[in-house]
């Protein structure tokens, strides 16, 4: 019996295809969770309002950007600052056993999951054993 290795479905980018900008950019932790069905990713982006989340497919890429907006006035006096303000950035390579058309997001309390359909030719599957006669 041979071992077969599994490609990888999703894949971070390089990060020389991360978009450039004056601003801070963070890149916030991703779990990548498998089930039978679909693959999620599960990323803390916290201080963002849903209205500030794009999260865009294209040429296989999979790409989610987040702004946070300033919390203080541009003129604040701070004593102490150790919370910085910025976007968020992460880029996935995603590959064809995902079902791209069903590719759902969900954010609440900071957290947004993307939920990635696996494609049907990439779902485990019993096969029928018939009795030869």
């Amino acid at each position: 019996m041979t071992s077969e290795t599994k490609e990888p479905q999703v894949q971070e980018t390089p990060t020389a295809e991360q978009p450039t900008n004056s601003g801070l950019a963070y890149r916030p932790n991703v779990d990548i969770l498998e089930s039978e069905n679909e693959l999620t990713l599960v990323m803390d982006v916290p201080g963002v309002e849903r209205d500030s989340l794009d999260i865009d497919f294209a040429e296989g890429v999979l790409t989610v950007q987040a702004r946070v907006a300033p919390r203080y006035a541009a003129n604040q006096r701070f004593l102490l600052r150790e919370y910085g303000i910025g976007s968020f950035y992460r880029s996935f390579q995603v590959g064809e056993q995902i079902d791209v058309d069903g590719i759902s997001a969900e954010y609440a309390d900071g957290v947004l999951r993307i939920h990635l359909p696996k494609a049907e030719a990439a779902k485990p599957r019993k096969i029928a054993v018939k009795v030869a006669s």
